[in-house]
């Protein structure tokens, strides 16, 4: 992929080309109660033209921010350029945010208004807003706002003249979901977000025959440049999911070629294979020449990936043990690896290779990666976000005078297979009792081969030794305690096994709570925030337990 930034057009100037070339395709699938309403690429333009007139109607000037704070649909993506049309910039908020974080999120950008959809809680989003801010809700049932989408849209006259930025213009300003304090700005350029658009979508040759799937947040990077991005600059179909229960049913509906998730909804998909047909009886059935290829077609159908070509995953490690799970069944999950800073994806085993899998492959063209001493990922690159906004000092912090961004996570080089390999966060590591560094991920990403464990932390800073703390997965509802005991114990034998005698676990500990975003135990984008895991359970792994498999009381 050979990428000359002044041939790139920004994603608005991509979507009115696209239009000109392709006026009556389908570009966005929206469905609503049941019925999908479509949108062809002329109608999305003309809907952004007419939405950038609306918000200079409302007094807002080039340079302004607004934030966008809704689950994904089709108005999202058409906001969010008509925004960018009128030379604003877009602040996304996670649609999981608490009061709190939107608060901070519309002060500290200092949004001059805010588009507003589908939420899970929007009375308690709407305390967190001034009732003379301006408010515009999308075409769906959430709070009061003084301004409707439809209206705005009849009122105003499509934008002549759109914005036309340089390259290091700012675009948008992604607020990261981080486990720790108060999220950070990310201030990410035009020239930065088309990039790396096109980088995803050259990386799984995007075209005009695909079907895209978008259901992530697209308040987080991956999706805005993975998902919304290669649909515009690959001008391909885009379909979107109405609401969690009917995700299944939408999924089958738009049966798209590409899927992109995270490593606990995968982990999810299989649990609810599994929670239908036994481990053991599926291992059997995929092993048997013909019987095993209709078998895995079956799940696949079943799963909605009937059509799919390129399977992705991302945000966060995947158990290799799970990858090669989804392998027997013609899954073939290539896994990415990028970060907000990044501007989504920088490096990946994407296509897919089969001898690289539970790496990352290489960096995309274009980008530099290499490791510090320490093993940190320094990454330089077109894609690099400009600053953290208003936040100079950590900006200098993070950025070396050679333009390379220590990224904070870990990773070693496999020469054999000339890949690299994520073996966690910087700050991850932690040090027992016996005075000796543990990393936590490479021992949760063995564990995590037991299908029996949907959610694992492995913890034990100052203890004797490392303690796993796991949820148990729907698989594990069906079967005697006794049996999950045995299983656990089979697991835990055979990964201490293989681990450096201080890295050895010295109990499996099962807790009652499942770890969600509801109860702040992870992040928007669905990543552990070990630290107030770490709190939550520092008591319960204190504790001396009588045997290996221990169940919180």
């Amino acid at each position: 992929m050979k990428q000359n930034m002044t041939e790139l057009l920004t994603a608005h100037q991509a979507l009115v080309d696209r239009a000109k070339k392709n006026p009556d395709r389908i570009f966005l699938n929206q469905p609503v109660d049941g019925i999908v309403r479509t949108f062809t690429w002329s109608e999305s333009v003309d809907t952004s033209r007419r939405m950038a007139s609306a918000l200079l109607g409302l007094d807002l000037r080039p340079g302004d921010k607004v934030a966008i704070l809704a689950k994904n649909s089709a108005e999202w993506i058409l906001a969010d350029i008509a925004i960018a049309m009128a030379g604003l910039i877009s602040v996304p908020i996670y649609p999981t945010a608490g009061a709190g974080t939107i608060s901070h999120v519309l002060q500290h950008s200092e949004a001059k208004a805010v588009f507003v959809g589908k939420l899970d809680d929007a009375a308690s989003a709407a305390t967190a807003i001034a009732p003379d801010f301006p408010k515009i809700a999308f075409p769906y049932p959430t709070m009061d706002c003084q301004h409707q989408w439809q209206e705005m849209l009849a009122r105003y006259e499509p934008l002549d003249t759109l914005h036309r930025p340089a390259k290091d213009d700012v675009m948008t300003i992604l607020y990261t979901s981080g486990s720790t304090g108060q999220p950070k700005g990310v201030v990410i350029s035009y020239g930065a977000y088309a990039y790396a658009s096109e980088a995803a979508r050259a990386s799984s040759d995007v075209g005009p025959d695909d079907h895209l799937f978008s259901y992530l947040p697209l308040a987080h990077i991956t999706e805005r440049t993975c998902t919304a991005g290669p649909a515009i600059y690959g001008g391909c179909v885009c379909s979107f999911v109405e609401s969690l229960e009917t995700f299944p049913h939408d999924l089958k509906r738009a049966s798209p070629t590409i899927f992109i998730s995270v490593p606990r909804l995968w982990v999810k998909f299989q649990s609810g294979v599994h929670a239908k047909i036994s481990p053991t009886k599926l291992k059997i059935l995929l092993a048997l020449p013909i019987v095993g290829k209709v078998v895995a077609r079956k799940i696949r159908a079943e799963l909605g990936f009937e059509n799919c070509r390129r399977y992705g995953s991302g945000s966060a490690p995947i158990s290799p043990l799970t990858l090669k799970w989804y392998e027997r069944l013609g899954v073939n999950i290539g896994e990415g690896w990028g970060m907000s800073e990044t501007s989504g994806l920088s490096c990946g085993n994407i296509p897919f290779t089969a001898n690289r899998l539970g790496t990352i492959g290489v960096p995309v063209d274009g980008t530099e990666m290499k490791l510090s001493e320490e093993g940190e990922i320094l990454l330089r690159s077109p894609g690099l976000f400009t600053e953290y906004f208003k936040q100079p000092d950590l900006t200098r912090e993070v950025i070396n005078a050679d333009g390379f961004f220590h990224t904070g996570d870990r990773a070693e080089w496999d020469e054999t297979l000339q890949a690299y390999r994520i073996t966690g966060r910087v700050k991850d590591i932690f040090k027992s009792a016996k005075g000796k560094y543990v990393t936590p991920v490479p021992i949760e990403s063995q564990l995590s081969g037991n299908p029996l464990l949907e959610q694992i932390c492995v913890m034990g800073s100052g203890l004797p030794a490392p303690v796993a703390v796991v949820v148990l997965s729907e698989a594990a509802n069906s079967i005697p305690r006794e049996d999950i005991k045995a299983s656990l114990q089979t697991t835990l034998d055979k990964v201490n096994a293989g681990l450096e005698s201080h890295e050895r676990m010295s109990n499996i500990v099962i807790v009652n709570d499942e770890w969600t975003i509801e109860n702040e135990l992870l992040t928007p984008t669905l990543k552990l925030k070990r630290n107030i895991l770490e709190d939550k359970y520092s008591q319960l792994i204190s504790q001396q337990f009588s045997e290996p498999i221990a169940w919180e009381s």
